[in-house]
């Protein structure tokens, strides 16, 4: 006897295994958005999103760098606003994101958070960064921390998106940059490159099948799409709450 009766039907509209192997792939350049976190005219957390730009484009994708200038703090404009908008299209335009922001206070900076509080989970039904792939960096002034990049770790699995294994955290970044905005050669500029390189190829793995990755029973249910009649599968489990 079937222990849980209702399995079949709440995910009678599951997509299938077979939503892993689309009959079209992409053939486009992979596009990405880049984020950076400082207004500061020699801003090291720009200097190195402008690296992972190239870096980026050397592999043959499409990019966009967003920048912050200019966009007003969360709640305190209409989303209609000029920078809004950009953001907002940019990220629903991309396949992926790099994030980098200076450590501040022990954390990343207001700039940066900002610009994800502009990025809701839902906009009109579309969701502006699920399913998205996601590298993470930072600089500090002084020695090396991992502070930023595990918050924005956190964020990035809060926006639901496919968060990278690899990181870049550069210390004395100001030690690492030539006068013209050029990252040196060092072991910090070959991590760099790892990322974008797993960045890109986590990109082209998963650009495919986002939709089914992060395709969930419960928002299935919400939104009526599991069939009609069929219990929540919830409500099929022993422990489950009454």
């Amino acid at each position: 006897m079937d222990e849980f009766p209702a399995l079949s039907s709440a995910f009678a509209d599951h997509p299938t295994l077979g939503a892993l192997t689309p009959p079209e792939r992409a053939t486009h350049p992979p596009r990405f958005l880049l984020l950076y976190g400082s207004l500061r005219q020699r801003s090291y957390s720009r200097l190195l999103v402008e690296e992972a730009d190239r870096l980026l484009r050397r592999l043959g994708a499409e990019t966009r760098i967003y920048d912050p200038r200019g966009l007003p703090q969360p709640d305190d404009a209409s989303p209609d606003h000029p920078k809004v908008k950009e953001l907002r299209e940019a990220s629903l335009w991309s396949e992926g994101h790099l994030w980098c922001s200076p450590e501040r206070h022990g954390t990343i900076t207001g700039i940066f958070k900002s610009q994800i509080d502009w990025l809701p989970l839902e906009a009109g039904g579309v969701r502006p960064t699920q399913g998205r792939t996601l590298a993470v960096c930072q600089v500090n002034a002084g020695s090396q921390s991992f502070n930023a990049v595990n918050a924005l770790r956190i964020l990035g699995r809060w926006m639901r998106m496919i968060v990278i294994p690899n990181q870049s955290s550069v210390a004395k970044a100001y030690e690492e940059f030539d006068e013209a905005g050029r990252m040196k050669p060092s072991p910090y500029y070959d991590r760099l490159v790892d990322v974008i390189e797993e960045l890109v190829k986590f990109t082209l793995l998963t650009r495919d099948n986002a939709a089914y990755l992060v395709d969930r029973y419960s928002e299935r249910k919400e939104a009526g799409r599991a069939v009609t009649g069929a219990a929540p599968l919830a409500a099929t489990l022993t422990d489950a709450p009454e």
